[in-house]
């Protein structure tokens, strides 16, 4: 729901609420030797080093319509990257109408929001299976705003900027601000889903499932890959060099990996 100006509730002095979306990726790859995974990790490091994350959340930045006060980044050895970004209000007046609305927010030639007081950070965790061949490399965003406006206007560009198997996503808001007559207001917008702020052609290519606790204003979508193709998943040769039982074994094995990482439980 959005209100206009004339609905809009009057606030007593700042809009407290914080309001944190944490964007959580996998990416899985099937590594049989030490060489391959050393070539996979150098490949993740070339697209996903600090430069690039720094352009990514630069381009958050944008969407949202924050200024950005400073930035923190370094690469790691022997993998991983870290990014933080300290930004602030941008030099606009007033809310464009629209900005609760629930619908998937824009890409970055977009840029529709503004924010107050936030931070935007962004740590990449590469690791490998020391026995089963399974390398994954996972990705944590959180863009954490202070203000009238959602981050959840930028999940839309986050989703296509990384090539992902697996996502989860958060969104919570965060303690309270008061109107004219000094009542508390735990939130300041409507929301059924985090999925409403998806594009149609993401949702119809993941498995989705919502655990949201609404009195708390706490949401949860974890989304999975609805096709499997082995090819995509192993690295530097496809599947037609692999044995029939080769394949079935590999099939298993990253099946069961993002099982386990999409329910968040050892299966076996």
């Amino acid at each position: 729901m959005t209100l206009s100006p004339e609905q809009r509730v009057e606030l007593y002095g700042f809009n407290n609420l914080t309001k944190t979306l944490s964007f959580n990726m996998y990416d899985i790859c099937y590594t049989t030797t030490k060489s391959e995974r050393e070539a996979y990790f150098h490949y993740i490091d070339d697209q996903y080093n600090a430069d690039r994350l720094t352009n990514i959340l630069s381009n958050v930045s944008d969407i949202i319509g924050a200024h950005v006060l400073n930035i923190a980044k370094q690469d790691y050895v022997p993998q991983g990257s870290s990014v933080t970004f300290l930004v602030s209000e941008g030099p606009v007046i007033e809310v464009p109408n629209g900005s609760f609305a629930e619908s998937p927010g824009p890409l970055p030639d977009a840029v529709v929001l503004a924010l107050d007081k936030s931070h935007i950070t962004v740590h990449t965790y590469p690791e490998s299976h020391p026995d089963e061949g399974i390398s994954t490399f996972r990705a944590d965003i959180d863009v954490s705003t202070c203000g009238e406006i959602s981050p959840l206007k930028a999940l839309n560009y986050l989703i296509h900027s990384f090539d992902t198997d697996i996502m989860t996503i958060d969104y919570r808001v965060r303690g309270f601000t008061r109107d004219i007559s000094g009542h508390k207001l735990f939130i300041d917008h409507e929301i059924s889903s985090i999925q409403n702020y998806i594009p149609d052609e993401i949702k119809n290519i993941y498995h989705m499932i919502d655990v949201n606790v609404y009195q708390e204003n706490i949401f949860h979508t974890k989304c999975k890959l609805r096709e499997f193709d082995l090819n995509n998943y192993l690295f530097g040769y496809t599947k037609e060099k692999l044995s029939s039982k080769e394949v079935e074994e590999i099939t298993e094995k990253l099946n069961l990996e993002m099982d386990e990482i999409f329910y968040g439980k050892n299966i076996q």
